[in-house]
């Protein structure tokens, strides 16, 4: 038997066996490694022990000497602070492995200690320590990636198998080489991008571990506070691939501006049935509910199950009522002093099936990505004069970076252009309508919001087929000009016109070659503010102390008024109950002036709904200039442009409607075509000079040589009135 397990063994292991001592009763044998295990312990008089079969891949690492025991639970065994501790690792020793004497061949008297803990032992086997040892150097330790005193290190073990190959007529499948992030759960196979991969983690502010393993139980909920409402969300909730209720802190304004709106309903009738159909971790229907008390009734949807546990949690922690399939659930303390705050129903549904079986005064849509898929069920069963707000995050394809996207979701044609933020938000209300208008529905665009991370409609709802008429034929399409950016919104009429170039105001088609415009759309062409709603709102925001809302809200008067009185000239207000806001004036008592809109707990009566038909018409004419031209990208070359609130000033008085946007900070919306806004542009912008006083200025227009020494004498006390914009 001896004979027959001596030619078992490997030539080297036979070198070996010559030169070792036998010495089995003094022979201390150390511990077997963490990632494999014997079958039986060897003895000098049995046989060798059996060959060991591949261990499954370790999930935590034993041994982490510098981080605390929560963290060692929680990170890969490739995930190391010093080479000494992935040396002890594979070793398997206590002791101080730096030792000569710890990591001796002679010490190491069974073969598992000398396997490595990063490889299979189908593709490394080492024969001594030293071996060992320089193949954690040179393989592991030099090419792994440091974040914040910490190494993630290859590894090779069956964490990541990839697909099987085919060879000949054998199917062979390799174990892929990757690294573990110490962030996330993610598993990089390239250096570079792991290296990418951790910036992006650091750009995004994430720098705290959250790697949880299957066996390990998940860390505590962070409680985080948002306008006086306290929530709970999970450790991963601003990564929504990671997370079950995502949580996003730069919607914040997103949130103010819709719970303004609703105060603003709320002013006209009581109650008010209101639904946020993704409640994610509730924190919008929460502050609904916290601060409008009894005026509204907010019905919290997610289709998630830990989502809706996860609201449940947070209406008692800001000690509010939860209603749970229409009985009343109250747990936890303080519940009794709520008497003034509104109940909370929570529900677990698809959000088009529960905007099917009930109907709501206000509802709010914020899916993920596009809203076109809840559009009909949200048109379906609401209220008369009741609100519906879409938040639409799908920014790629609506502000044209994805133009294949927009045509299959919104069926509009787009290019890129200066305006693309205003033709994002034409491009949601179009659909908006148009969903409307399939259920005997018209709307009335109360605002319309498109900044960096999200496009918000907000728009109120007329029923009856005339009004569902009247606003279809809102819907155009935009015939833009490639070569100089000019628009227009094509004539009404079924004929086909010969030459529609004409309807340009520019001439550029007759002196470029080829075609040079573009149909865009199909868009949505009135208005998309709403002036005494959006003075309401401004109210509101002043009451419930909202003063991060404030400027954007003050802009969207200015920018849906598009006149320049009550901008260029501030007057003292007349009455001490009104409070002056950059010129728009607000009552700051109760009696705040309502549109014709509030009927105090009534619907609309037919002879309202035929004041709000004539209102549409009468504000046709007022309703402010659609798109805007951005004052850098029209610049003319060798000349100075002017001051924006100087030139905003020389358009006024020039006779047209001017304001500014918040769609773009250096864009004005104006009446104006781009001929007469460029040769405004010109006649006020002063030459450059580039040779200096010796050589002279530069030759200039004649106009742009004298009107500015005009301006500066005759028009100086009007254009300094310009003092806030």
């Amino acid at each position: 038997m001896e004979n027959m397990a001596e030619e078992e063994l490997l030539p080297q292991e036979k070198e070996e066996a010559q030169v070792r001592v036998p010495t089995p009763d003094s022979a201390p044998v150390p511990a077997p490694a963490a990632d494999t295990a014997l079958d039986s312990a060897p003895t000098p008089d049995s046989a060798p022990a059996p060959a060991l079969a591949p261990a499954p891949a370790p999930a935590l690492s034993p041994s982490l000497a510098s981080v605390p025991e929560e963290a060692e639970s929680k990170r890969h065994i490739s995930i190391q602070r010093r080479l000494a501790d992935l040396e002890k690792l594979a070793f398997g020793t206590e002791g101080d492995v730096d030792s000569a004497s710890s990591l001796n061949s002679d010490n190491l008297g069974t073969e598992n200690i000398q396997t490595c803990p990063l490889c299979p032992k189908e593709k490394f086997r080492a024969y001594s320590s030293h071996k060992l040892r320089r193949h954690l150097q040179n393989l592991h330790w030099k090419i792994s990636v440091e974040f914040e005193g910490s190494r993630m290190c290859i590894c090779h073990l069956a964490c990541r198998p990839v697909k099987p190959t085919i060879v000949g007529e054998q199917i062979s499948s390799k174990l892929g080489a990757h690294y573990h992030c110490i962030i996330c759960s993610a598993t990089i196979t390239r250096r570079t991008d792991m290296l990418g991969h951790v910036k992006r983690h650091v750009n995004k502010g994430e720098t705290k571990s959250r790697y949880i393993s299957a066996s390990t139980a998940k860390s505590s909920n962070e409680v985080l506070k948002e306008t006086d409402t306290d929530i709970q969300v999970f450790p991963n909730y601003s990564i929504p691939q990671k997370t079950d209720s995502y949580f996003n802190p730069k919607m914040k304004l997103n949130r103010q501006i819709i719970f303004c709106t609703l105060a603003a309903l709320a002013e006209e009738r009581k109650p008010l049935e209101c639904l946020d159909a993704f409640g994610a971790t509730g924190i919008m229907g929460l502050q609904w509910a916290k601060h409008l008390g009894n005026a509204v009734k907010v019905t919290i949807n997610d289709l998630n199950e830990n989502s809706v546990t996860l609201i449940q949690k947070n209406c008692h922690l800001n000690k509010l009522k939860v209603v749970v399939d229409s009985e009343e659930k109250e747990e936890g303390d303080g519940l009794e002093d709520c008497s003034t705050a509104g109940d909370i129903q929570v529900t677990r549904m698809d959000a088009n099936v529960l905007m099917h079986l009930r109907s709501f005064d206000f509802i709010h849509l914020d899916p993920f990505g596009t809203s076109v898929n809840y559009l009909d069920s949200a048109f379906r069963n609401v209220r008369n004069l009741g609100i519906v707000s879409v938040t639409s995050t799908d920014i790629s394809s609506l502000y044209a970076k994805a133009q294949h996207v927009a045509r299959r979701h919104y069926g509009c044609n787009i290019v890129r252009t200066e305006y693309y933020k205003e033709l994002a938000a034409r491009i949601v209300v179009a659909a908006v309508a148009r969903a409307a208008a399939r259920c005997n529905k018209g709307v009335e665009v109360l605002f319309a919001v498109a900044l960096e991370h999200f496009v918000l409609v907000v728009v109120r709802v007329l029923r009856g087929p005339t009004s569902a008429d009247e606003t279809a034929k809102k819907i155009q399409y935009l015939i833009h000009c490639q070569w100089c950016e000019e628009r227009i919104f094509q004539k009404d009429g079924n004929m086909v016109e010969e030459n529609p170039y004409k309807q340009l105001p520019c001439n550029c088609h007759g002196s470029m070659p080829g075609k040079t415009a573009i149909e865009l759309g199909p868009l949505w062409s009135s208005s998309l503010f709403n002036t005494g709603f959006l003075k309401r709102m401004l109210f509101e925001s002043i009451h419930h102390g909202l003063d991060d809302i404030q400027p954007l809200i003050k802009t969207l008067i200015f920018e849906s008024e598009c006149t320049p009185q009550s901008q260029c000239s501030v007057h003292a207000p007349s009455n001490t109950n009104k409070q002056e806001e950059n010129g728009v004036f607000v009552k700051t008592t109760d009696d705040t002036t309502i549109d014709i809109y509030s009927a105090q707990g009534k619907r609309k009566s037919n002879e309202m709904a035929i004041n709000v038909a004539k209102k549409q018409k009468t504000d046709a004419s007022t309703a402010h200039p659609p798109f805007y031209y951005n004052i850098h990208r029209h610049s003319i070359k060798g000349m100075n442009m002017p001051k924006l609130k100087k030139f905003l000033c020389c358009l006024s008085q020039a006779g047209f409607r001017v304001s500014r946007t918040h769609f773009d900070p250096m864009g004005i919306r104006t009446d104006a075509s781009l001929t007469q806004f460029k040769s405004i542009l010109l006649k006020y912008s002063t030459p450059t000079y580039t040779g200096g006083q010796s050589e002279g200025q530069v030759p200039a227009p004649e106009d742009t040589v004298t009107d500015p020494v005009e301006l500066s004498v005759n028009d100086k006390a009007e254009v300094s009135g310009c003092r806030r914009w």
